[in-house]
């Protein structure tokens, strides 16, 4: 199926790995131009480079840090007026409550709330102005089913969901849509670096626990980053401007709910 997104243009932050490269690589097949954000430069260089290839579409990177004010306005100097933004960041660390010091709590809402509205800010009006504009929001599964030594992550990406919902009416009768995308355990470093985590608290290897964990599963595997991007292209897609204010569970059956 044609998305009808041939000749936009995407801002894709945290875009050199993972989850928030498959959103690029999956937009750059519908012919969608990229500029890409990451923090490593040397790996998003690599990274840009191999989706412009791949796919023949112009790719821009754009290296800092979306926490930071000096890493937003460079990006948005690069893309000014983005049809499309994912709003990508890696989560912060696991730990415990009486663990976490000030500069964590700051560091977790910095990256994982006040970047994402520091970034809707920028770019909603301008969407709403030219009657086209697609958001979305990778944030986690714990939003919506916590675990316990994910606070950090839950308190801030619940807030950006909060956020969110005060934000979407307001937009989707200019064609300007905002969804959040929850992805439970998908095979990524974000992942493994969890486990490792959690393997140490219980004593195991951390392919001990993830052996554990992915048979726990319904699916008895755990999701490719492809699926996700897959997922983020379509929310952007012209077919699309009907969906708004959603945030889409993405885990394979892991958590039980009503539908």
């Amino acid at each position: 199926m044609d998305l009808g997104l041939k000749g936009r243009t995407a801002i894709v932050c945290a875009a050199s790995k993972g989850l928030g490269r498959a959103c690029a690589e999956a937009l750059a097949a519908e012919g969608v131009a990229l500029v890409l954000n990451a923090r490593d430069p040397a790996r998003l260089k690599q990274t840009a480079a191999e989706i412009a290839a791949a796919h023949e579409v112009e790719v821009t990177a754009v290296a800092g840090d979306i926490a930071s004010a000096a890493g937003r306005a460079a990006l948005l100097a690069a893309c000014p007026a983005p049809d499309i933004l994912v709003n990508n960041a890696g989560g912060p660390a696991p730990g415990r409550l009486t663990s976490w010091c000030a500069d964590d709590w700051s560091n977790a809402l910095e990256s994982n709330l006040k970047a994402p509205v520091a970034m809707l800010a920028a770019v909603l009006d301008g969407m709403a102005a030219r009657g086209f504009g697609r958001v979305v929001n990778i944030t986690s599964s714990v939003v919506r089913h916590p675990i316990d030594v994910q606070g950090l992550s839950v308190a801030a990406r619940a807030g950006l969901h909060g956020l969110v919902s005060t934000l979407v009416r307001a937009h989707v009768g200019r064609n300007v849509t905002i969804n959040n995308i929850l992805p439970g355990p998908f095979a990524t470093d974000r992942l493994i670096s969890n486990f490792t985590f959690r393997a140490k608290q219980d004593g195991v290897s951390p392919e001990a626990a993830l052996a554990a964990r992915r048979a726990e599963l319904p699916a008895k595997r755990f999701g490719e980053p492809q699926e996700l991007g897959r997922l983020c292209a379509y929310l952007c897609s012209a077919h699309a401007g009907y969906i708004s204010g959603q945030s889409i569970l993405i885990d394979g059956g892991a958590h039980p709910q009503l539908l």
